[in-house]
């Protein structure tokens, strides 16, 4: 510790992990024992500091009627009680003193009055039980103080048979928002004091087993699984009706059994029965193990296609709902996502229920991560600190004990940047001796000394290569270093899903399947932690007036705060899906790919569909054999003919997840040729009522501006280069990449000026030369507009060469212009339905789409560049009546439409700061800059700069309607 104290230190600021309670257990849903819920309207006070430990208001009879109340389980600073949510990434937002707190920490003391129900069994013991409660929580029943806890999001028991009684029971908990237990939960997230998760009072019958622990592994090669059921306190027998098993607790029995899976996840009902109690099991058969340096599961090599899940509900913070637990796990699967890693915390017990069900990988983390030291160059971290030990020894054993009989969980990790020390070292060999049948991961500590596989956050696409050949840079111990070349490798966290993007998760995906160390990864991450608000829609750090925060970095998810699925959620179920549908050896065949690791195909039904420009022909089924993991075949397509061909595999039955017809696969392995737009020349401009007149065009003489297209007003068309960055290409601070988008604004990017040079009527165009270039330097782009037409057909080519030194790329080079607001509807032929851009296309499917300008938004909590469809051939605005203006590409080009400008956009803070005007600005890009990972991950790569050189591109203009 940092500091010499003269004093003894409260409870709430001493290095224990608590006292008074049982050790921990199995968590399980249910049996015939009694149990009573204590959720519900709990009485409530809040006082700014801790030091008043009075537990007068613990006794029977304390009058608590002046006091408000809350829900439990709930966060006090969530329903109106008092405080406000703050969120820090890695800074503690108190003074590092371990393990001292500030004196200003609220404390929130609870009441409940209960009655026992009728019927509530005599005899035996009765267990109070706290499934969550954040920081620190100090407990009487009916005046008697039964102990205290800390670990905020793990399981705490207190015996409280001897005290509870038939009525009038008085439940008092203190909770503090700040304890010493708070060093050790420095996560990435909002900081929310209460009681967050289920109390629950338990009756413990006389004969009742304390514990129990679930062996159920699986020999793939006599297809047998082997049960053997660990019974602590009590005898009994273990039956399992579907496999014909009647044995005894600790007795192994083998019987021949399907195994339980991420994608078969087949469970066999059970029951432990004792003298006292009946409870329910459910049962998967699987082994997991490293070999020949790679995590297999039953023999084989597993691929993670992954995400990082912290629980969060946008009114509710951690306290999630088994509703929306289950709501989250169907939408990974529906989204080809099989493995969770529970960031970085044990999740609420029912949910790893929920994995088992349906069907994840999970890694299970450890409540544990003392980021906030890492600026302090870990000084006085309590993971290498031996007083704190036995605390970290706790929760690991609470994380273990609460979940062992999950056949989901196959690694258990020992928590989340924490740097490396002794207490680490000491859970690993817990762990490792308490189940061996399971791996241990930690990502913090490179040289790989305790754990079973190898880990890395955010590598580049070029590292992950060399660890695939397991080329990687030499550890400086050589016997570490040889240990960790020979261990699978996975990224815990990758494809940082911050604002639009991320960007690269295809090319990462490909270094998965070519290399067998590389065993995928979990993108961080699951959701969007915004918190619902009155005047910012969703908001962030520094929206409740945080002293310190770091912004909108809490929102990094693949779901909306509401649970809409991002473009990133589309983009990476395209990725990661586990069939692959491609163009075949030769013309008029697909190739099917199997990727799965388990299942064969015979729950996949494959259709075939047919369009011309974007209108369907014909469609029908499509006859692909039950391939087995890993196998690929060809299949001839039904009939011949140019135009988009589309195969789509499809669930052939309703899934415990998703209903018949599902979509699981699609590709296009015909897309047809790009046939340009037909070069409209030969009308020849005229001078009329002080404008220009070529085509359907009516242009400003003065300046060569169009100003109209047929009936259809336009403004300011010119070049355009300027995007609202992202976030990714914001970047961060500790990034080693260029950040772009600081670097767009340093030039002046978003400020442009366009001086006209010369205005040129010819005999068949109209030509305007331009300057285009930010203020104070000379760094610019030669811009040339030359229009032709052919009756009201409009044709423009817009020449760009740049001149001066340029250091960076260009966030976009296309035109922009605007239409009146009546023109808000759009379609087009090209990339959709949803947005994409150069390294986010992999889920953009060629059809003809429409859609609203305002459906084309897509509503980042931090507005920022958005919407751009990829591969249009040709898009259209119109009016209610059908009337607009359509523009085709002499090749293939990006369309975005929206009812404010970039600089608009830019300038927003969250959602409702975006206010609709009088105008729809299009914009028709020729090329985009990437978008990358970079606001935790690697930059954009190279084949996705945009990099300034001279280039033409063009445009044809036809009025519609």
């Amino acid at each position: 510790m940092s500091r010499t104290h003269t004093h003894p230190l409260p409870w709430y600021m001493d290095v224990s992990p608590g006292s008074g309670g049982l050790p921990p257990r199995s968590w399980y849903a249910g049996s015939d024992a009694g149990r009573m819920s204590l959720n519900g309207d709990w009485r409530f006070r809040l006082s700014p500091t801790a030091s008043a430990e009075d537990a007068s208001f613990a006794q029977s009879g304390f009058d608590a009627s002046g006091w408000g109340t809350v829900a439990v389980p709930g966060h006090w600073v969530l329903q109106g009680a008092g405080g406000a949510p703050a969120y820090t990434n890695v800074v503690y937002p108190f003074p590092v003193d371990p393990p001292l707190v500030p004196t200003e920490n609220p404390t929130g003391d609870h009441l409940l009055t209960f009655d026992l129900p009728t019927g509530w069994p005599e005899g035996g013991e009765c267990v109070l039980r706290f499934d969550g409660v954040e920081s620190a929580a100090r407990v009487w029943l009916n005046g008697e103080e039964l102990g205290d806890f800390k670990g905020s999001r793990l399981p705490h028991e207190f015996a409280v048979g001897g005290v509870v009684r038939a009525e009038g029971n008085v439940l008092a908990v203190r909770v503090h928002q700040w304890s010493s237990g708070s060093y050790l939960e420095d996560q990435d997230q909002w900081w929310l004091p209460g009681i967050f998760r289920d109390i629950t009072l338990l009756h413990r019958p006389d004969g009742a087993p304390r514990d129990f622990f679930v062996h159920a592994g699986y020999d793939h090669r006599a297809g047998t699984g082997t049960l053997r059921v660990e019974c602590d306190g009590a005898d009994g027998r273990v039956l399992v009706p579907g496999l014909g098993v009647d044995v005894a607790t600790d007795e192994a029995v083998t019987v021949p059994v399907e195994p339980w899976t991420a994608e078969t996840p087949r469970l066999y009902d059970g029951e432990l029965v004792t003298a006292g109690e009946r409870i329910p099991l459910r049962i998967g058969f699987r082994t997991v193990a490293v070999e020949d340096g790679v995590v297999k599961v039953n023999g084989r090599r597993v691929l993670f296609r992954g995400v990082n899940r912290h629980e969060f509900h946008p009114e509710t913070g951690r306290t999630v709902d088994a509703h929306t637990m289950r709501r989250d796990l169907v939408l990974m699967k529906r989204h080809n996502i099989n493995a969770v890693r529970t960031s970085h915390y044990p999740p609420h017990p029912a949910f790893l229920d929920l994995c088992d069900e349906l069907g994840l990988w999970v890694i299970d983390e450890c409540d544990l991560e003392t980021h906030g030291f890492v600026d302090l160059e870990w000084r006085n971290n309590p993971v290498d600190d031996e007083r704190w030990t036995p605390a970290l020894l706790d929760r690991a054993a609470r994380m273990v004990e609460r979940d062992k009989n999950h056949a989901s969980v196959i690694i258990w990790s020992l928590g989340n940047e924490c740097g490396s020390g002794r207490g680490l070292t000491a859970m690993a060999e817990w762990v490792k001796g308490r189940d061996p049948d399971r791996l241990v991961h930690y990502e913090g500590d490179l040289s790989c000394k305790d754990v079973d596989l190898y880990s890395r956050m955010y590598p580049t696409h070029a590292e992950v290569e060399l660890i695939g050949k397991r080329a990687e840079d030499p550890w400086s111990d050589p016997a570490l270093d040889a240990r960790r070349r020979a261990m699978p490798f996975i990224m815990c966290e990758y494809g940082h899903a911050m604002g639009n993007g991320p960007g690269g998760l295809s090319e990462y995906q490909r270094l998965f399947e070519q290399y067998e160390r590389c065993q995928g990864g979990f993108v961080w991450e699951w959701i969007d932690h915004g918190i619902a608000h009155p005047e910012h829609g969703f908001a962030y750090g520094g929206d409740f007036g945080e002293e310190l925060h770091d912004g909108n970095f809490v929102c990094d998810g693949l779901l909306f705060p509401d649970r809409t699925p991002s473009p990133g959620l589309i983009e990476y179920k395209k990725v990661v899906e586990p069939v692959r549908i491609e163009a075949g050896t030769s013309a008029g065949t697909v190739r099917i790919v199997n990727g799965y690791d388990f299942a064969d195909l015979g729950h996949l039904e494959f259709v075939w569909s047919h369009e011309v420009d974007g209108e369907l022909r014909a469609s029908g089924p499509l006859t692909v054999p039950g391939l087995a993991p890993k196998a690929q075949t060809e299949v001839a397509l039904p009939e011949g003919g140019e135009g988009v061909w589309t195969v789509r595999a499809v669930l052939a039955e309703d899934a415990a997840w998703a209903g018949r017809g599902h979509v699981v696969a699609w590709g296009q392995p015909a897309v047809g040729a790009v046939v340009p737009a037909a070069a409209a020349v030969g009308s020849r401009p005229e001078a009329a009522d002080g404008g220009i007149v070529l085509g359907g065009g009516v242009f400003d003489a003065a300046t060569g501006a169009l100003v109209r297209l047929g009936d259809v007003p336009v403004q300011a068309l010119r070049l355009d280069v300027w995007r609202a960055p992202t976030d990714n290409d914001n970047g961060a601070a500790w990034q080693p990449d260029e950040r772009y988008g600081l670097r767009w604004r340093e030039l002046g990017l978003h400020r442009m000026r366009h001086r006209i040079d010369a205005v040129e009527v010819g005999e068949d165009s109209l030509t305007v030369r331009t300057w285009v270039a930010p203020a104070g330097v000379d760094t610019g782009l030669r811009t040339e507009y030359r229009w032709t037409a052919d009756g009201e057909r409009l044709g423009l080519t817009v020449s760009v060469a740049p001149e001066g030194e340029w250091r960076v790329p260009l966030p976009r080079l296309g035109i922009r212009f605007g239409l009146p607001a009546a023109y808000g509807g759009a379609r087009w032929f090209g990339g959709g339905p949803g947005e994409a851009y150069p390294d986010t296309r992999a889920a953009s499917m060629l059809g003809r789409w429409e859609m609203s300008v305002d459906a084309m938004q897509t509503p980042y909590v931090r507005p920022q560049e958005n919407g751009a469809r990829a591969d249009v051939r040709w898009a259209e605005l119109t009016d209610g009546d059908g009337a607009g203006v359509r523009a085709g590409g002499g090749t293939p080009f990006w369309f975005s439409a929206r009812r404010w400008t970039s600089e608009q956009l830019d300038t927003a803070g969250h959602r409702p700061d975006l206010v609709a005007g009088e105008t729809v600005w299009v914009h028709l890009d020729h090329a985009l800059q990437g978008i990358g990972s970079q606001s935790c991950g690697p930059g954009v790569l190279p084949e996705y700069r945009l990099d300034a050189a001279e280039t033409a591109f063009s445009f044809v203009f036809s009025p519609v309607g």
